[in-house]
C-alpha cells in the first residue's frame, strides 16, 4: 500500500511538470508568432508626427530650479510680435507662459511657440527676464528652432544657442533669420542685431 502511494505522488508530479512544460512552450510559441507584427519605426514615425504640431517651432528653456519667469517673445514675417502680452498672432501662437514657479503645477522651466505655416521671410526671436526671484545671475537659457518640412514628415532643429540673462527687464534677441519658401534656413542670414518686440509698435 505504500509503495502505492509513492507511485501516485511521482505520477501526480510528473503531470505538474508537464502541463507547465506545455504551457511555457505555448507562450513562447505566442511570443515568437507576434514580434514579426511589431514595428518599432511605426511608433518612431508616430512619436515624430507628435513633436511638433506647427510649422516653425521655437522652445526656450532654463534651469528648473530657478524661480524666474523667463519671457519667449517671436515674431514671423508681416507679423505682430508674440508672447507673454500677447499670445497670438497671424502665424505665431504661444502654447506656454511659464511664470516660473508662480502658479506653475509642474517643476519646468520651458516656454514654447508653434506656428501655422512658413511665410518666407525674416523670424525674430527675443528673450525677456520678466522676474528673478531666485536672485541668481546669469540666468541661462537654451533657446531651440526647429521647422517641420511643407509635407509634414520631417522636422529638423535648425538653430539652438545659450543666452545668459543678467537683469530683470533686460530684453535680448536671441536672433534673426530667414526662412524660404521651402522652409529652408537661408544661407547668411543668421544674426543677433537687437530688435525690441515686447515694446514694439506696428508704424
Amino acid at each position: 500500500m505504500q509503495s502505492l502511494d509513492h507511485f501516485d505522488e511521482d505520477d501526480a508530479g510528473t503531470v505538474f511538470r508537464d502541463v507547465i512544460t506545455l504551457a511555457l512552450c505555448g507562450f513562447v510559441a505566442v511570443v515568437i508568432l507576434i514580434l514579426p507584427h511589431v514595428r518599432p519605426e511605426a511608433r518612431q514615425t508616430a512619436e515624430s508626427e507628435t513633436v511638433a504640431p506647427g510649422n516653425v517651432m521655437v522652445e526656450a528653456r532654463w534651469p528648473d530650479e530657478l524661480d524666474a519667469d523667463v519671457d519667449l517673445w517671436v515674431r514671423a514675417p508681416g507679423d505682430v510680435p508674440v508672447g507673454y502680452s500677447n499670445k497670438a498672432g497671424v502665424i505665431f501662437n504661444l502654447l506656454r507662459d511659464d511664470l516660473g514657479r508662480n502658479a506653475d503645477p509642474t517643476k519646468l522651466n520651458y516656454e514654447v511657440t508653434y506656428s501655422r505655416g512658413i511665410p518666407p521671410g525674416e523670424y525674430v526671436v527675443n528673450l525677456h527676464l520678466y522676474r528673478n526671484k531666485s536672485l541668481v545671475t546669469p540666468v541661462p537659457v537654451t533657446v531651440v528652432t526647429s521647422v517641420k518640412s511643407p509635407t509634414g514628415d520631417v522636422t529638423r532643429q535648425i538653430l539652438s544657442t545659450t543666452v545668459d540673462l543678467s537683469r530683470e527687464g533686460q530684453e535680448t534677441t536671441v536672433y534673426r533669420f530667414k526662412l524660404s519658401e521651402a522652409g529652408a534656413l537661408e544661407e547668411g542670414s543668421v544674426h543677433s542685431l537687437p530688435a525690441a518686440l515686447r515694446s514694439w509698435r506696428k508704424k
